[in-house]
């Protein structure tokens, strides 16, 4: 099969999207990336990627052509430029491309509107599209303070209904996605589940050790408005003096802020963005991951997928974070959680934890047990080539 990706993230920046093409390749797929330049999270065009630097090359077997856009920089004005310019820029790009394909899959992050080229795009072509849905439109505005009576709400959600309704098969992350794009935004294409899973890296930290500490609690990845990592600079003042040692593993629009506040704070390190290859040095070291987010309903439907690079490493995971990832740790026994954006609690939790630290050995056991049963890489790519191949033989 012929297909073509469209996200308007991709390699160098941190996201699963890479793996998934990659393993699809290895499974006799001949797969196109219509994406964006690089600069997330950061905000600025990664070194080399400047003035259409390697805007066409092949990745690990993945052709990735790279469209040209205005970075993030800082700010709601410079996100929405960000946004709509990788939208025309795409479009432009796939309405000139010579190219045919069989069929058009949508990895739909921030924003909604990253899908609207590749849907046009199968649309003259008579091709079908597989939206897959991480990120819930137009309710991800909400965690930004853009409510629902506002006018740019009501916009947004005309622009996600219609784009959701034109995709022929949506694939969502959690269970939580399905009563609202179906009951609340009125939705009439078929919805399934297919969780995230975790890259085999993370499969391969060595089990947790037990040690007399001090313990070792990992932050891994966007340092965002929304993930709220505030919290455990919070939780650290609250644990100050304490055996226990937090460390951010990431980068992003709210990491300058977090330092501020961790300011004299000596129990709690940033270690800025790292690449893959070398997180596993830091699961190997975490005796417990750590997940936060916002006090925000929509967000709370969510389930992160670094919850799945958690497990898959066997580590308790220890969050400050409601709704699905709550219920996902109390259901797989692998961790435990206070209410999100509520730093004393979450202290409070760790300190309860570490009365008796063989609970985090306990924890990563099942954690990677669930993992196995219900995540696993290859359960994955089986459901997703089967919606792919059953997509393209529909009539």
């Amino acid at each position: 099969m012929k297909l073509l990706v469209v996200c308007q993230y991709y390699a160098p920046e941190p996201f699963r999207l890479p793996d998934i093409c990659q393993a699809l390749v290895r499974r006799g797929y001949d797969v196109a990336v219509v994406t964006g330049t690089p600069n997330y999270p950061e905000g600025e065009i990664y070194p080399g990627y400047e003035k259409g630097a390697r805007s066409d090359e092949v990745l690990d077997g993945v052709k990735v052509h790279r469209c040209p856009l205005i970075p993030r920089k800082r700010g709601m004005a410079h996100r929405f430029l960000n946004y709509y310019s990788f939208v025309f820029s795409a479009g432009r790009y796939l309405r000139g491309m010579k190219e045919d394909y069989d069929l058009v899959l949508i990895n739909q992050l921030s924003p909604v509107m990253m899908a609207q080229p590749g849907l046009s795009w199968a649309g003259r072509k008579g091709k079908k599209s597989v939206l897959y849905c991480l990120d819930l439109w137009p309710e991800s505005l909400c965690a930004g303070g853009i409510g629902p009576g506002s006018p740019i709400y009501r916009y947004f959600a005309r622009v996600s209904r219609g784009i959701y309704n034109a995709a022929d098969q949506i694939l969502v992350t959690s269970r939580g996605f399905i009563p609202y794009l179906q009951d609340t935004l009125g939705v009439k294409t078929p919805c399934r589940y297919l969780p995230q899973y975790a890259e085999d890296l993370f499969e391969n930290v060595h089990p947790r050790t037990a040690h007399e500490g001090p313990y070792h609690f990992v932050f891994a990845g966007n340092v965002g408005e929304m993930q709220s990592v505030g919290t455990i600079v919070e939780a650290a003042r609250e644990l100050t003096g304490e055996n226990v040692r937090f460390h951010i593993v990431g980068d992003g629009v709210s990491l300058d802020d977090c330092k501020e506040k961790a300011r004299g704070l000596t129990n709690i390190t940033f270690h800025g963005r790292r690449d893959v290859g070398e997180m596993e040095g830091y699961y190997t070291m975490a005796d417990a991951m750590l997940v936060t987010l916002k006090d925000n309903p929509v967000l709370a439907s969510t389930l992160p997928g670094k919850v799945q690079s958690y497990m898959a490493a066997g580590r308790a995971v220890v969050g400050a974070i409601g709704g699905e990832t709550a219920s996902l740790i109390q259901q797989a026994r692998c961790g435990v959680c206070a209410a999100p954006e509520d730093g004393k609690a979450l202290a409070a939790a760790i300190r309860q934890l570490l009365k008796n630290p063989d609970r985090l050995t306990e924890y990563g056991e099942n954690a990677r047990d669930y993992y196995q049963k219900y995540f696993r890489k290859e359960a994955f790519l089986d459901t997703l080539c089967g919606v792919l191949e059953a997509a393209c033989q529909a009539d």
